[in-house]
């Protein structure tokens, strides 16, 4: 593709004009969406209503003037819509780490008899932590984690496991997962299924509902661009509901927090998995930036999605002087994420270096230059300038500059 054809692409682009919601600095190409979303214009506005009015003049009394305590509800809807889920069955709460540990804790009160815990080795290590945790607080004979290579998975779907749970999107090579044929499978012989959503919500169209999954997680500040630290959410099958208790018992999933009762009652359906206040900066804010959603189709987000990766790794390859970046994701675009992954032995400095250059990406321990493509905010021209700035860094070697040689505390 010359770049007439991509100048052509971009003004035939039917989100083109989903940029303009952004907060975008000049100057900057940002290849990092899939880490952390950036700035939307409405939910810079709410924040500042929230600090300046709601708790600025109006103080406690927007708990109920301001809708404040019904906001993971409000939220959840919203990001239900992107992951085709019904009504009442998403909650935007605490982080995925702590949501994960409430399903799996779930999914082994509804599975009597079964204990094993079945992921991936290679799955995103806060959802391996999460289990390890659940194992050492009830024991191997109540929960034992086993964690295989990606082409086993099948084959371990055998009658002792209890639930498997993945993340549909590797983090590191975005390889993408069949969501609706793993569930088929693990369903057959009687698993429940948890799927990490992280790098999926909001970038690639889902069906939970008419898939048949048991339950996800997900996060808010990555493609849902809620902001850093920006609440997860819980997606809990609705055929589910009346038949466990959420053990991370806290107030605020209680049937009735303002009644004070030192008795425990569960609040029904999906309020169940909250546990302290909602942190409503946070929320309100991730509430603002779903709003970005309204009026597009994730199917043309997707396409877009792919076309734009399949033009970086096309202009990649074209270019002699990046013939030492390997590829670590799926070459089919099919396959993979919103994201490309390349393996070379100083691919920190390079994502140092290329960032010094107004190109931001992101490093992926322990030598992956990991470039993500966010299709509301990206241009084909951003691909194609991108890379050029890219083989401008290998091939003058920039990045051998000590100062993109020294690791920062996060990459």
């Amino acid at each position: 593709m010359n770049f007439q054809q991509i100048k052509d692409k971009d003004s035939s682009d039917r989100l083109a004009h989903k940029r303009d919601e952004f907060h975008l600095p000049s100057g900057r190409i940002y290849l990092n969406g899939n880490s952390l979303g950036p700035l939307p214009r409405s939910a810079k506005l709410r924040a500042r209503e929230i600090v300046e009015r709601q708790w600025g003049e109006d103080l406690v009394a927007s708990w109920n003037t301001h809708g404040w305590i019904d906001l993971p509800f409000t939220a959840g809807e919203k990001i239900a819509a992107l992951i085709g889920a019904g009504p009442e069955q998403v909650l935007c709460c605490d982080s995925i780490s702590i949501n994960l540990f409430k399903l799996l804790a779930v999914c082994l009160q509804l599975q009597t008899g079964r204990r094993v815990v079945l992921s991936q080795e290679d799955n995103f290590p806060t959802d391996l932590y999460a289990a390890h945790g659940l194992q050492q607080l009830l024991g191997e004979n109540r929960c034992e984690l086993k964690a295989v290579g990606a082409d086993q998975l099948q084959q371990c779907l055998t009658e002792e496991v209890a639930v498997l749970f993945l993340t549909h999107v590797n983090f590191r090579s975005g390889k993408l997962h069949d969501m609706q044929g793993l569930t088929r499978q693990a369903h057959e012989q009687g698993i429940l299924v948890v799927w990490d959503l992280a790098h999926s919500a909001g970038v690639l169209p889902l069906e939970l509902d008419a898939w048949g999954v048991d339950f996800a997680v997900g996060c808010g500040y990555k493609f849902l661009n809620g902001g850093p630290g920006a609440p997860a959410f819980i997606y809990a099958n609705r055929k589910h509901h009346d038949n466990f208790e959420q053990p991370l018992r806290g107030w605020m999933g209680h049937a009735s927090p303002f009644d004070f009762d030192p008795g425990w009652e569960p609040a029904g359906g999906i309020a169940q998995f909250l546990t302290g206040t909602p942190s409503i900066l946070s929320l309100a804010t991730l509430d603002a930036a779903l709003d970005v959603f309204d009026d597009i189709a994730l199917g043309d987000v997707r396409q877009k999605s792919t076309e734009l990766s399949s033009l970086f790794l096309a202009l990649v390859e074209s270019r002699a002087e990046l013939q030492d970046l390997v590829l670590e994701s799926p070459r089919d675009a099919a396959q993979r994420g919103s994201q490309l992954a390349f393996s070379h032995p100083q691919s920190y400095a390079i994502c140092r270096a290329l960032n010094a250059e107004g190109v931001i990406a992101d490093f992926r321990s322990p030598d992956l230059l990991r470039v993500g493509f966010s299709p509301l905010i990206l241009t084909y021209e951003d691909i194609w300038r991108s890379v050029e700035i890219l083989a401008k860094v290998v091939g003058e070697e920039s990045y051998k500059a000590g100062e993109f040689n020294r690791r920062l505390k996060v990459t």
